[in-house]
């Protein structure tokens, strides 16, 4: 698997000796090589199964926003410049790439309620130049709470930390308010923007709140070190939606398996460089969903989980 940023982000000097052009796919990752190289490599190599390899019949061209919505924004703007053939998102990329072009189509590998949010116009025929993989955090993250609430049996209030730039939010903090209130817990909601927002919003944690939510989207990702080390500090339990926090240090995760939904959008890319169009296209949803405990940080943190809690993990981290 194509892991390296080096070999992500390489050009191969073979397209000087082809006679035609092939075709350019602009990826615009949302996060950084870190928060998001896995799941570019996973597209790459799931690209190359069905046919188009990087260097050879197709040029992948990669622009890495780092959770920066302006840059997001600017990548975009790029990609339409550049005239290529599809262009492969997520997150906010989704909604930059939506406004920067009508007609070049846009693969989604991991998007919010993209109907609510007037991406598409339904799952089953999107309509317009965009089509592939939806989430449904709202769903989610009740079902995140209701796992907090089985780990920590006494927590009593709880902080969310909410990039509201990102515009999936609305969805996620109406599931996290209806979940709370059918808890009987206290939800905290702290909105972000920034990077530096972060910090402001962590130095507020500590004394006031029993259990951490973070809202996992490329700026939460992108600064996964930072949240868990202040959390740990405070001897806050944490709970996420990418594994990747937990691989980190962070206690828990549930949600859809990104490794599988980037795989999933290099087949809906594949047919639209074969001539399909986007607008009949199904948006398609995940498949699959993990539960990551981490019980090194359950123990720092003075946790007991249950085996019987255990076992309903799909990776426990020891």
């Amino acid at each position: 698997m194509l892991t390296s940023g080096v070999a992500i982000g390489s050009i191969s000097g073979a397209y000087g000796q082809q006679t035609a052009k092939p075709p350019v796919v602009g990826f615009l990752v949302a996060g950084t090589q870190a928060s998001h190289g896995a799941w570019v490599a996973a597209f790459v190599e799931r690209l190359a199964k069905v046919g188009w390899t990087d260097g050879r019949n197709v040029k992948i061209e990669y622009r890495w926003g780092a959770g920066d919505v302006r840059q997001i924004t600017e990548f975009a703007a790029e990609f339409v410049r550049l005239k290529v053939d599809v262009i492969v998102t997520s997150a906010y990329g989704v909604v930059a790439a939506k406004q920067a072009t009508s007609s070049i189509p846009i693969v989604f590998a991991a998007y919010g309620d993209a109907v609510a949010n007037g991406i598409v116009a339904s799952l089953a025929r999107p309509g317009g130049n965009v089509t592939g993989l939806s989430i449904q955090p709202g769903e989610l993250s009740s079902k995140r709470l209701e796992l907090m609430r089985d780990i920590i049996p006494n927590v009593r209030r709880f902080a969310a930390l909410v990039n509201t730039n990102y515009s999936g939010v609305t969805q996620e903090v109406i599931g996290i308010r209806a979940a709370a209130a059918r808890l009987n817990v206290e939800a905290n909601i702290l909105e972000i923007q920034t990077a530096d927002d972060i910090d402001a919003a962590m130095a507020t944690l500590t004394g006031e709140t029993d259990a951490l939510y973070v809202y996992s989207e490329p700026l939460t990702n992108a600064n996964k070190a930072k949240i868990i080390k202040v959390a740990t500090a405070a001897r806050i339990p944490t709970i996420f939606g990418f594994r990747e926090f937990v691989d980190a240090g962070g206690l828990i995760s549930y949600g859809a398996n990104f490794i599988d939904l980037f795989a999933r959008a290099a087949e809906f890319t594949d047919k639209i460089l074969r001539g399909a169009t986007p607008a009949d296209m199904p948006i398609q949803q995940p498949v699959k969903f993990d539960l990551i405990i981490n019980l090194k940080s359950a123990k720092a943190l003075g946790l007991n989980i249950s085996e019987t809690f255990l076992t309903r993990a799909d990776e426990v981290i020891e």
